[in-house]
């Protein structure tokens, strides 16, 4: 479970990105993006939020932009740091790219080797929580309730259209762009949402 704020963050995430997705190498259009759907995981120790967000820039490609977001910085992570922000019920903000998160890892194999799904969302309001509808489905290839091994450290991480995330039990991969065009071998996470009823890949998964 996902339990969100109604809250204020400065700079936004739409500032955040905006400053970082033109360094990435995989990023095909203009700074300004909008979101066309997201999906979250559930951090097992309740300590770490992990959203991926689906933007398109005007009529450019949809890309895949896993965020987590900390309440201190993550040992090691300063190349993937995409900013921090001041949260108005949460307070400083560490955002990374969520392919260097050994958190965002482990929930990534998770939902796509034992079909773990996304995380329902609530908000919390006057003491009571609403449920938030997702804006969009998800779906692993592999068997529900399958265990899933330990998944440590994030050993190395190689940037591209299909980002590579190598731990020592599984390697991972992340479609960054979803056209349809990149794909990998394993196990497959797909999507849907309202302007693609079509399953995409979105991310692939092995054991090593």
């Amino acid at each position: 479970m996902a339990l969100l704020h109604r809250a204020e963050m400065h700079p936004t995430k739409f500032a955040l990105l905006a400053a970082w997705l033109p360094g990435r190498p995989w990023y095909q259009g203009p700074a300004d993006v909008e979101r066309v759907a997201s999906y979250r995981f559930d951090d097992p120790a309740g300590a770490v939020g992990v959203e991926t967000m689906l933007v398109r820039a005007g009529d450019g490609p949809v890309h895949q932009v896993p965020l987590t977001y900390r309440g201190a910085p993550l040992d090691g992570g300063d190349d993937w740091l995409v900013g921090t922000t001041e949260h108005s019920v949460l307070g400083r903000r560490w955002v990374y790219d969520g392919c260097a998160d050994p958190v965002y890892a482990a929930t990534l194999a998770a939902a796509v080797l034992a079909d773990a799904g996304q995380a329902e969302e609530f908000f919390e309001v006057d003491g009571r929580r609403e449920h938030r509808a997702p804006t969009m489905d998800i779906a692993g290839s592999g068997t529900r309730g399958t265990e899933v091994p330990p998944v440590g450290t994030v050993r190395r991480v190689v940037e591209d259209d299909l980002t590579l995330i190598v731990t020592d039990s599984v390697e991972l991969a992340v479609v960054r762009r979803l056209d349809g065009g990149t794909a990998s071998d394993g196990a497959v996470l797909t999507g849907t949402w309202s302007d693609q009823p079509t399953p995409l890949p979105l991310a692939y998964a092995r054991l090593r």
